[in-house]
């Protein structure tokens, strides 16, 4: 296992400008962790768009279906019940409940599919640089590679950045 290096900021702005300055030295960024969204992170990590947003519209496109087909086929196919001469297949009857149906199979949907995608799994023990690092701090994770020569590269980046490294 390669040994990792931590850095802490103080500010976002030193954080996203350190990590464009060590990915320009060819050092591998981990993660970053931040007590709120950072702009710009994304893009000084080289992140790529997620496509959660796509397996959640999958999900709520199957939800309608599941909803509508289902109320469809419960009110008009398998137990028809004249009720003052409205029809059976009223669509506007069934939104309220296909709009709940949709909520559910997006939300869960995409919350199996990230534990899936992910590979989350329970007792798995994540890293966490300090206890400080998602409530007042900036931290960056990085590999330090092959040699000893790019831990000091990494520490002369970071302090020209207004950081410090932590040992982990």
């Amino acid at each position: 296992m390669e040994k990792l290096l931590i850095a802490e900021f103080q500010n976002e702005y030193d954080l996203v400008d350190s990590v464009k300055a060590v990915r320009a030295a060819d050092i591998d960024v981990i993660d970053a962790y931040t007590p709120y969204a950072v702009h710009g992170l994304d893009k000084a990590m080289d992140l790529k768009p997620s496509r959660l947003t796509q397996i959640c519209f999958t999900f709520a496109f199957i939800g309608l279906l599941v909803g509508v087909l289902g109320q469809y086929w419960v009110s008009a196919v398998n137990w028809p019940i004249n009720i003052g001469g409205r029809p059976w297949n009223s669509l506007p009857a069934f939104m309220p409940v296909a709009f709940e149906v949709i909520i559910l199979f997006a939300g869960l949907g995409t919350v199996f599919s990230f534990f899936a995608w992910r590979r989350v799994k329970h007792g798995k023990p994540g890293l966490q640089p300090s206890l400080r690092a998602t409530n007042d701090r900036f931290y960056i994770v990085m590999k330090q590679g092959q040699h000893r020569k790019s831990a000091t590269s990494v520490t002369e980046i970071v302090t020209a950045h207004h950081g410090k490294m932590v040992e982990n």
